[in-house]
């Protein structure tokens, strides 16, 4: 799947654009000829193009219900201008994080991975998941037997790795204390490492 966003980070700016999935230009994609939705053609292919650039939205979408709800952009504690430009740079730079999170672990979840199929696909046509995808959905199971994670639940499983701060029992106030890392189990190692394949 490509990126949603083309994102330029400068010393003193900001430039956030949406990825162009196509090579026309703006006025020439509003003026392509609408299509039923059924497969049908325009000229020079304009209604496919069109089509592309309309489900492309799902990607503009998704990302604001990730800024307002998971993200909690709003509402925003802050009064004055230099504050507030901040704290958007912060929610843009943590859903930026989140994507590439979300894409490094699409096997642990339900989404499809199988992105040859969505660049191959016809781009008018209805969506359809590969065969891997519905077993997955179906079983509620990987593989190898473990079960399927929504981005929420696989976040919950890796909270629970903590590094307690501990002292022995009935040891006075003064007494040393010393730190207690939880044991990492299969599926937060899997998941660390495919963080750590993450390309920015």
């Amino acid at each position: 799947m490509a990126k949603p966003f083309t994102l330029a980070i400068g010393e003193n700016a900001l430039h956030l654009r949406a990825a162009r999935q196509t090579p026309l230009t703006p006025r020439r994609r509003w003026m392509a000829p609408a299509s039923s939705g059924r497969g049908e053609r325009g000229a020079d292919g304009l209604a496919d193009c069109r089509c592309v650039t309309a489900k492309s939205l799902a990607n503009v979408d998704g990302a604001f219900r990730c800024l307002t709800i998971d993200l909690k952009v709003r509402p925003i504690h802050h009064r004055t201008a230099d504050r507030v430009r901040a704290h958007i740079f912060l929610c843009m730079l943590a859903y930026y994080v989140e994507w590439h999170m979300r894409e490094a672990w699409a096997p642990l979840m339900f989404a499809d991975t199988e992105q040859l199929a969505k660049a191959t696909r016809d781009p008018v046509a209805p969506a359809t998941r590969s065969k891997a995808a519905l077993a997955k959905a179906a079983r509620h199971t990987l593989d190898d037997g473990t079960p399927v994670h929504s981005f929420s639940t696989l976040m919950a499983e890796l909270a629970t790795i903590v590094r307690n701060t501990c002292r022995t029992p009935q040891a006075g106030p003064e007494a040393p204390t010393f730190e207690l890392l939880t044991n990492a189990q299969p599926l937060h190692l899997r998941a660390l490492a495919l963080v750590q394949n993450i390309k920015p």
